[in-house]
């Protein structure tokens, strides 16, 4: 297994210190990124010549989409619309990270933009002002592909050490994950913790909470430095829901979810009324929260069953858990258990929203 000094030199992130803070002429490194037809991230970067007040200052740009699975060969032009900002932690300011949606020539969203969507749902519904938490779950692989403190091809000891944990031989990789969380507190991404998850190299961040489409943006956003920090010590990041087959728990994307009625006094009656409604959805919702979610959602490992819809107060074995101060006090949030590490928020608050705040 490689050490962390090993794996460093991959980069060569020393001789490219000698670079990064020469002067560049009055101009800014902008890195469009977007979302592909497999929901992996991609990126590009482009010369701006004038520091933008917001998106709308930039420029369109473009991509090869039939090498990205969003465009055939014959016509394989998509066009990258900026829709929001972040200071680059990498580059460090003035240079920035810009978050695009895919457009097609034909000014239509691309298959795969499920952002254009979850916005308009979003602004459909300003009015109950939803808000969402995400908690995104992580395992750190070798280059090797195996986790990080597991012996090659075996297993290490059972659960039970490892989540929130600190010391040797308990937590893995805490450089990579201060290191990401830094980056996203300099970036302005509203992440809210970390913490060491119950699978040795499994960690959590934390976003939110976060109003409408800034969920989608801020998460995408986090996840995209989390693997460009992964890059510069050597290691692989994994948001698979269940990267290691066996009696050892999966990966998820909890997501916390209120709107304004759900917050104020006398909220758990709305609370209760949104359950309801998306008891009667169950499928429509595992259907987006994420691929082979069928490998975690089975009963156990703190999960419920992908078959059925269930909540409870405090109970993590339930698709839904209302949190017992809430259920105390009346009014809150409630988490939603079903969704896996890899699923894209865009389609998870949209649905949501969509959901909630439809009718009965």
């Amino acid at each position: 297994m490689p050490t962390m000094a090993e794996s460093t030199t991959i980069s060569n992130t020393a001789n490219l210190s000698k670079f990064t803070n020469l002067d560049q002429g009055g101009r800014l490194m902008a890195e469009y990124i977007w979302i592909d037809a497999s929901s992996n991230l991609r990126a590009k970067t482009k010369t701006i010549f004038k520091e933008p007040k917001g998106p709308e200052d930039l420029p369109e740009w473009n991509f090869d989409g039939s090498s990205t699975g969003q465009a055939p060969g014959h016509d394989s032009d998509v066009y990258l619309r900026p829709v929001a900002i972040f200071p680059d932690p990498i580059r460090k300011l003035p240079n920035i990270l810009v978050l695009c949606e895919t457009w097609n020539p034909d000014g239509t969203p691309n298959k795969y933009n499920a952002r254009h969507e979850c916005n308009r749902i979003m602004e459909a519904n300003k009015d109950h002002k939803p808000w969402f938490g995400l908690e995104q779950e992580y395992t750190v692989f070798n280059k090797n592909g195996w986790p990080f403190g597991w012996p090659e091809g075996g297993f290490p000891g059972p659960q039970g050490p490892y989540y929130c944990a600190v010391g040797t031989g308990n937590v893995y990789c805490r450089d990579v994950v201060e290191a990401h969380y830094k980056a996203c507190l300099y970036a302005g991404i509203k992440i809210s913790g970390i913490n060491a998850e119950v699978l040795p190299s499994q960690w959590e961040f934390q976003v939110g909470p976060c109003e409408g489409i800034e969920m989608g943006d801020h998460l995408w956003a986090a996840r995209y430095l989390l693997h460009r920090v992964a890059e510069e010590f050597g290691v692989k990041i994994s948001f698979h829901p269940k990267p290691i087959p066996g009696d050892w728990n999966g990966s998820g994307l909890h997501t916390n979810v209120s709107t304004k009625e759900m917050r104020e006094e006398g909220g758990m009656k709305h609370i209760e009324a949104a359950l309801e409604k998306l008891a009667t959805r169950h499928k429509e919702h595992i259907a987006v929260y994420g691929s082979d979610n069928d490998l975690r959602l089975t009963g156990k490992h703190e999960t419920g069953s992908i078959d059925t819809f269930t909540w409870g107060v405090a109970n993590r074995g339930a698709s839904v858990r209302i949190p017992r101060e809430c259920a105390h006090k009346g009014y809150g949030y409630f988490e939603d258990r079903r969704p896996s590490s890899n699923g894209d928020p865009y389609q998870i608050t949209g649905i949501m929203i969509e959901t909630i705040c439809g009718p009965a």
